[in-house]
């Protein structure tokens, strides 16, 4: 069996008096497809913060594709392959399309000790990747004009073109559409062709139990469950959080 590409062990996050993570072990295989539930306020997002860097945590470690991160700074880890897509995309709102894939182009195979492109090979490559999910017609369009499901898509092209071994994918169907979302979901099942491990956060739970090759569950800073997701959404402790008594 493959080492994991991130393995999480004992992460403990407090703020003040508040413990917002508790010994959390967390692990994604290479390719693997993840969802990561819970309820509002259970752990999610601080568990990401942590592993993007944007947080540090107390206790614990965080080991990627065989790093250990400890204190390295959110952009370091990047460059590493470790990529991260918002509920509230931020392209480059004055550039084209295309030119929003030129820059990950052209600075990912330079990160990632690869031979550098010309500006014409990554704008040949934006192109493809723009063709695969959909948004060629409107690569000369100012990004900042694109509608919502299509400027979901460019943050998620804009991941790819960076190369990454794990994308974490920060609740991208919110606000969408249900044949949107089936568009979203589509882009994100493909990764895994691409050799991209995927951590899902989501709160539309038919994109998860779809998407998903394991589901772990945060509630109140603790996992509670971890493992196939027909296996975990019968867990009575999952129930019981989402449901309630």
């Amino acid at each position: 069996m493959s080492a994991p590409v991130l393995a999480v062990g004992g992460l403990t996050k407090r703020f003040g008096g508040f413990v917002a993570l508790e010994g959390v072990d967390f692990e994604v295989a290479p390719a693997e497809r993840v969802g990561l539930i819970g309820p509002n306020g259970s752990g999610k997002s601080t568990l990401v913060n942590c592993i993007t860097g944007v947080l540090r945590q107390e206790e614990g470690s965080i080991r990627f594709d065989g790093h250990d991160l400890g204190s390295l700074p959110p952009h370091r880890r990047i460059r590493l392959g470790l990529a991260r897509s918002f509920q509230i995309p931020r392209p480059f709102a004055s550039m084209t399309v295309l030119d929003n894939l030129r820059i990950p182009l052209l600075y990912a195979a330079h990160a990632h000790g690869g031979a550098k492109r010309s500006s014409d090979e990554a704008a040949d490559e934006a192109l493809g990747i723009l063709k695969q999910i959909g948004l060629a017609a409107k690569a000369g369009e100012r990004s900042g004009g694109l509608t919502q499901v299509d400027m979901r898509k460019l943050e998620l092209a804009r991941a790819i073109a960076a190369r990454p071994k794990l994308l974490i994918s920060d609740e991208a169907m919110a606000g969408l559409s249900s044949a949107e979302v089936d568009e979203i979901l589509a882009i994100l099942l493909e990764m895994k062709v691409r050799g991209i491990a995927v951590i899902m956060i989501e709160h539309i739970m038919r994109a998860v139990m779809r998407f998903s090759e394991r589901v772990a569950v945060l509630v109140v800073g603790r996992k509670i469950a971890d493992g196939k997701p027909d296996e975990v959404m019968r867990n009575p402790e999952v129930e019981k959080a989402y449901l309630g008594e």
